[in-house]
Formats: structure tokens, C-alpha cells, sequence
């Protein structure tokens, strides 16, 4: 069975304060400091991301209940994310005005719920937004693909500003735990502001605490790392 959370920003202060000593704001400082200097060293000919990496003890992913949550961080840690609209024609027009990729539900009864293009629909985006009056047909036409990969889409009411909504999802994280006691989830890029990937690991971290069964014990080690950076260890 899965824990399901999802918590915005209205809940961060309480976040905040859920976290104990174990770290301070001043280590994570240091380590992130670390991390730019060395982008900044020997830049890559692209945009290298900030990771937190993240193993986690005394957990039995078979025995212990499975999390998953999302939480929106202060400062999106990746701007250029690729979204799909699956409208109604409301939205449809909506996306067309703001040239945005979209899909009405003819175009998604041309998948014929083939498995392999469902996986390449969901892999082409970062993440989907879905008007409400289609939402619940989207698995019976494109069958549980969108679901196994993890970006079944956000419900977007008619009364909700597009534009507001992608701006909110685009500081979205993701944390789930699978098979296995590590994972990894995006909190910045090394063109951040030191400060904007501080804010976003605090949040990252206090929301990772929360969610498991025992919070802190639950945490054996936190690592940041740039894409071709070595990892700097923060716990």
C-alpha cells in the first residue's frame, strides 16, 4: 500500500519546522558553494543539473508501507520542462494560444492503447495537465501507461489561469520509493542562485523526513552532486 501526499507551498513553514539539527542551514551552504565552484571549474557544454541523492536505512521497501509524495519547492530547479495538454476544446483553444503541445481525445484514440507509443508519449514529456471533464477516460483510451510511468495528469479546471498552473508544476518534485533503499531527485541547476538551491534542498529534505515512517531514522545519507560533479556528502 502507498502513502499519497501532495503538499504545496502554503505548508512549507510547517516543513520547516519539523526538521531537527541534524543538519544546518550553514552545511548545506558550504556543500552547495562546493558544488558551483566546481560547475565553474570545467564547464560542460550544457546545462548541468543539482541532485539530491538520497539512501535510506532501517526501511523494507517489501514489509514497510511505499511513499509517495509531491511538493512544490520555492524555485523551479528545471525551467525548460516539457508539457501536453489533453483538453477539451476549451483548453485546446487555450493551448493553441500560448503554442502549447496538445492532445484532444480523438488524437489520443489514435494511440490504440499500443504500449510502445503510450511509453513514448509519456517519455517525449516532463509532464501532463488534463481537463477535468476528460480526466477519468484517459486510462480507458490510452490504458495504464501514463500511470506506470509515473505522469498521469494534473486535473486543470476551466476557473484555473494555464499559465499559473504550468508555473506551479514546473517547481514540482517527485519523491516515491521503488524496489530499492536510494533515489535521486532534482533541486536546482548550477545557473541557480546559491540561495534558490539552498531554499529548494531544505524543503526537499524536511518533506523526504516527513514522509517516512520513523523521519529522521529513517535517513542514512545525503549527498548533493552536480551531473558530472563528484557527490558532496551534507549527512
Amino acid at each position: 500500500k502507498n502513502i499519497k501526499q501532495f503538499i504545496n507551498f502554503s505548508v512549507i513553514q510547517k516543513l520547516l519546522k519539523f526538521m531537527s539539527s541534524r543538519i544546518s542551514q550553514r552545511e548545506i551552504t558550504d556543500a552547495v558553494t562546493k558544488i558551483l565552484d566546481q560547475s565553474q571549474k570545467k564547464k560542460r557544454n550544457f546545462l548541468e543539473s543539482v541532485e539530491l541523492q538520497i539512501g535510506l536505512r532501517n526501511y523494507d521497501p517489501k514489509k514497510d508501507k511505499r511513499f509517495s509524495g509531491s511538493i512544490s519547492l520555492p524555485f523551479p530547479p528545471k525551467e525548460k520542462k516539457k508539457i501536453a495538454i489533453l483538453g477539451d476544446a476549451v483548453h485546446l483553444s487555450e493551448a493553441s494560444r500560448f503554442q502549447l503541445d496538445s492532445y484532444g481525445v480523438e488524437d489520443l484514440k489514435k494511440f490504440n492503447k499500443q504500449k510502445k507509443m503510450v511509453k513514448k508519449f509519456a517519455k517525449k514529456y516532463d509532464f501532463f495537465l488534463a481537463s477535468e471533464s476528460i480526466i477519468k477516460i484517459i486510462p480507458r483510451i490510452l490504458g495504464p501507461g501514463l500511470n506506470k510511468a509515473g505522469k498521469f495528469p494534473f486535473p486543470l479546471s476551466h476557473s484555473e489561469n494555464l499559465l499559473d498552473k504550468i508555473s506551479m508544476l514546473k517547481k514540482n518534485i517527485k519523491l516515491e520509493l521503488k524496489k530499492v533503499l536510494c533515489m535521486g531527485i532534482l533541486v536546482g541547476n548550477v545557473q541557480m542562485e546559491k540561495e534558490q538551491i539552498v531554499q529548494n534542498l531544505l524543503i526537499s529534505i524536511n518533506f523526504l523526513a516527513s514522509l517516512l515512517k520513523k523521519n529522521w531514522q529513517n535517513i542514512g545519507s545525503l549527498h548533493i552532486k552536480s551531473s558530472m560533479g563528484p557527490p558532496v556528502k551534507i549527512f
